[in-house]
């Protein structure tokens, strides 16, 4: 199921969006704003990009991803809904505590999901993980590691980097989703890790800038990974909290928290 077309993907993505909003005001509970900033990139991995296939979530040979700011699973788990591994209708029943959508992403229950993540900082660990195998067992599958700007703070990251950059990890991609909030502020004012490009470079990774939000640069930014040999990439995504949502958009307020039934139409609205 590869979309190709720019114009369809765009579509895509607002469809994407609507199944956060979803999932976040039938859940009344979870984390809107990173996971629209974050929804572009997702699009393109999950319908552009990612050799999967969602008849068998467990193919041996398939692409990973790994999410490792899991509180932003709404975005994940409507990519996954409207890729075909679980019913979109599914997405209402976020966070529920019988649902198989829990706050976190979770590889036991929910279909598609590769690693389990939630605790910050851990993700690309796992991540370097699965490069190292892939490499030990000669397939071809690639890694795809999502990383917050707030997360990058946390001293885990940065040991993982080293692993991946000794190991020459080029199936290894890590996307820092940079839209510069976290949930006390931004992250200038909590802990700043910029320049974010030239610490990942001086680390050893190749770097990419990209807008998070432009469509056609994040498939560019992929494709020109996929041929970087002899180290692994580091695509720095430039994007706006809350992105497609007037009232959301930049404001902190909405890193966790649901929409009220007001707020809930105006959202769906916007994204029509």
């Amino acid at each position: 199921m590869k979309i190709n077309d720019i114009k369809e993907l765009e579509n895509m993505a607002k469809k994407v969006r609507r199944g956060i909003i979803e999932a976040v005001y039938n859940g009344q509970s979870g984390h809107p704003g990173g996971s629209l900033s974050v929804a572009d990139i997702l699009t393109v991995l999950y319908f552009n990009q990612l050799n999967i296939d969602e008849k068998n979530p467990n193919w041996e040979n398939r692409d990973r991803l790994v999410l490792s700011k899991g509180h932003c699973s709404p975005a994940l788990y409507s990519c996954l809904a409207n890729r075909g591994f679980f019913p979109v209708e599914d997405l209402k029943t976020f966070r529920n505590i019988n649902s198989y959508l829990q706050g976190h992403p979770d590889m036991k229950k929910t279909p598609g999901v590769d690693m389990t993540t939630g605790s910050l900082g851990q993700g690309l660990s796992a991540g370097v993980g699965m490069a190292i195998a892939g490499k030990m067992d000669k397939k071809d599958y690639r890694v795809y590691c999502i990383l917050g700007d707030g997360e990058i703070e946390e001293g885990q990251i940065w040991e993982a980097v080293m692993s991946a950059k000794k190991y020459k990890l080029d199936n290894l991609c890590v996307v820092v989703d940079n839209n510069n909030l976290q949930i006390d502020g931004t992250v200038e004012e909590v802990m700043s890790p910029y320049p974010i490009d030239e610490k990942f470079r001086n680390f050893g990774f190749e770097i990419i800038k990209i807008d998070g939000h432009n469509i056609q640069e994040i498939i560019d930014a992929f494709d020109v990974a996929k041929n970087v040999k002899d180290k692994p990439v580091c695509i720095i995504a430039k994007t706006i909290k809350g992105k497609g949502i007037s009232y959301m958009e930049n404001q902190v307020g909405w890193h966790g928290k649901a929409p009220n039934e007001e707020q809930y139409k105006m959202a769906m609205e916007e994204l029509a």
